[in-house]
């Protein structure tokens, strides 16, 4: 029995499919099969039943399932610890950022990180918060940038922004003329949304109430799956949508007739924090590339995480 072994008892049990485990694993299917086979006859049990239509865990195997991942935690720590010792920068670090997020973010960043800091090599991916969260709890990334609260203890979220809601509108539409946006003015409102399972559709409905009113209207059966197409929309004239402040890009956006307009609403804004495994050792690495992202975001943010060696108190807002 070895670290590979576990592996793939971890995939099985994951994709409850032995194709599918082989093909997350880079092997062949019977190459998986039997390795699977050796290790229930080491053992001495069966881990897993398998029918012509469906494979399922056994009781036994959940059990020894539990400690598989835990000794493949660990192994990860000693190698993670090792690196740290020698040069917690250097190596591979696992980014993951959501997709409302990561196009305006990551251009800002990663010049700066690979100039400051060639030794580190990052490795960047792009995904819902959901796939986030759960990549990050079975090791399969260091780190995540999410904009939701984090409630798991396993888990530690240091805040680094709070990036303003701004509202996105056709040229020519009535609220053009108005000097300031109002609360009562997005309660009129049908909005574009993104399709679900993005955090920002939530987001968005809590700031204009959209869960105490109709959802439907000329734009309900309207989904977008990135900011891009949803922004395209808003230029069309098919309605308007709120958009976080580091996606407004002024001369693209004027020329596609989005009309940009800050919101001076208290609740308008979403916190974007760094959240990694508390066990993860290599601190040193996390704080380096939380300071560069600090450091680089526009004024149309409020920063959290002061820089470093300058006074940057920023005023407190509600989660």
């Amino acid at each position: 029995m070895n670290l590979r072994d576990l592996r793939y008892l971890i995939a099985v049990a994951k994709y409850r499919h032995f194709g599918k485990a082989a093909e997350a694993c880079f092997v062949s299917q019977p190459t998986l099969s039997g390795q699977i086979k050796k290790l229930e006859e080491f053992l001495g049990v069966t881990l897993f039943e398998r029918t012509n239509r469906s494979v399922s865990i056994t009781p036994v195997g959940e059990e020894i399932l539990r400690h598989a991942r835990l000794a493949l935690e660990q192994s990860d720590m000693i190698e993670q610890v090792a690196r740290a010792h020698r040069d917690p920068v250097a190596g591979p670090l696992r980014l993951g950022v959501i997709p409302t997020l990561s196009p305006y973010l990551m251009p800002l960043v990663l010049m700066p990180l690979r100039e400051r800091y060639p030794q580190m090599r990052l490795i960047l991916s792009e995904e819902i918060t959901d796939s986030l969260m759960e990549r990050l709890r079975e090791h399969q990334i260091d780190v995540a940038l999410i904009a939701t609260p984090v409630d798991d203890p396993e888990l530690q979220a240091t805040p680094l922004f709070n990036e303003p809601f701004w509202l996105a509108h056709p040229r020519g539409h009535p609220l053009y003329l108005k000097d300031e946006i109002t609360e009562e003015d997005l309660l009129g409102l049908n909005l574009l949304l993104l399709s679900d399972g993005h955090c920002l559709t939530h987001q968005v409905m809590e700031v204009c109430h959209l869960q105490e009113r109709d959802q439907g209207g000329d734009t309900g059966d309207l989904r977008a799956s990135s900011l891009e197409t949803l922004l395209q929309l808003v230029g069309a004239g098919f309605g308007c949508t709120l958009v976080p402040a580091l996606a407004i890009r002024g001369p693209w956006m004027t020329d596609a007739g989005v009309i940009a307009r800050p919101l001076h609403l208290d609740s308008a804004f979403r916190r974007v924090s760094m959240v990694s495994r508390r066990t993860f050792p290599r601190h040193r690495a996390l704080e380096l590339l939380a300071q560069i992202i600090v450091e680089r975001l526009p004024n149309t943010v409020e920063r959290l995480l002061p820089l470093e060696g300058k006074e940057d108190k920023p005023k407190k807002k509600k989660a």
